[in-house]
C-alpha cells in the first residue's frame, strides 16, 4: 500500500505505538518416583517455588529460552520438550503484564540431577503452593501426559526399557490418578508388549516377568474407558 512502511499499519501506526508485554516461558517437567507423579520445582528468586522459567532475550526463539531455563535455573541440558499453551492473563505476574509460554516434558528421574526438588502432583493438583499460575502449567503437563499415555505405553520411558506388568499398572494408576483392575489393564495392555523370557530380579519381590515395548506400543482404542472412566 503506497505510504506504509514496513512499520506501519493501516491506520498509520508504527509498531511502537502498540504496548508490548514482556514474554516469559515456563517448563513444567514430570517424572515418576516412588509410586508417585512429581513435577520439577525451583527457588523463584521473589520467594517460594516455581516451574523453571525465564524472559525472552531479544532475538531469541521460544524453544531455546525455555533450553536455557532448563540449563540455568535446574541445571538439565538436552531434554526433549514442547509447548502447551499461552497464558496470557494480564493479572498473572504482579509485576506487569508478562505472558508466558508453557512448555512441558516427561522423563525417567534417571535423567534429572540427584539434588532435583520434586513436588508429587495429586489430581493435578501440586503438593504446595506455587508461585504465578504454574499450577495451572501443571494441570495442563498432566493433561497432555495423560492424552499420550492413553494413545501408546509409557512413551516417555519412564519405566526404563524392561519393566513388568504389575509396574506398568502402577505407573499408570499414579498418572490418571485411579486404581485400575488388574486382568482388565493386562487384557488392553499385553498386544503391545513382548515378553523378555526373563524374570526380574528376586530382590524386588516375587519375581515376574519382565517386557518391553512392542515397536510404536500402540494402545487400543478401548484403553481409554478403562483409563479415564
Amino acid at each position: 500500500m503506497p505510504g506504509v512502511t514496513e512499520r506501519e499499519d493501516p491506520a498509520g501506526k508504527s509498531l511502537t505505538d502498540y504496548d508490548r508485554p514482556s514474554v516469559a516461558v515456563d517448563v513444567a517437567v514430570l517424572t515418576y518416583l516412588d509410586g508417585e507423579l512429581r513435577v520439577l520445582v525451583v527457588e523463584h528468586r521473589l520467594g517460594g517455588r516455581a516451574l523453571p522459567g525465564t524472559f525472552l532475550h531479544r532475538g531469541e526463539r521460544l524453544i531455546d529460552a525455555a533450553d536455557r531455563a532448563l540449563r540455568d535455573k535446574a541445571g538439565i541440558t538436552g531434554l526433549k520438550f514442547h509447548q502447551l499453551r499461552m497464558f496470557d492473563d494480564p493479572d498473572r505476574d504482579e509485576r506487569g503484564w508478562v505472558i508466558s509460554m508453557a512448555h512441558t516434558a516427561a522423563v525417567p528421574v534417571s535423567d534429572l540431577p540427584p539434588d532435583a526438588a520434586l513436588r508429587v502432583v495429586d489430581s493435578g493438583a501440586v503438593d504446595g503452593d506455587l508461585a504465578f499460575d504454574h499450577t495451572d502449567m501443571v494441570r495442563l503437563a498432566v493433561d497432555d501426559l495423560r492424552a499420550r499415555y492413553t494413545a501408546q505405553v509409557d512413551p516417555d520411558r519412564l519405566l526404563g526399557e524392561e519393566f513388568t506388568v504389575l509396574d506398568l499398572r502402577r505407573l499408570y494408576e499414579a498418572i490418571f490418578d485411579r486404581p485400575l483392575q488388574k486382568d482388565s489393564f493386562r487384557r488392553h495392555v499385553v498386544a503391545a508388549l513382548d515378553n523378555t523370557g526373563r524374570l526380574s530380579h528376586p530382590g524386588q519381590g516375587r519375581p515376574a516377568e519382565l517386557f518391553r515395548r512392542r515397536g510404536a506400543a500402540q494402545l487400543p482404542a478401548q484403553a481409554a474407558v478403562l483409563l479415564t472412566g
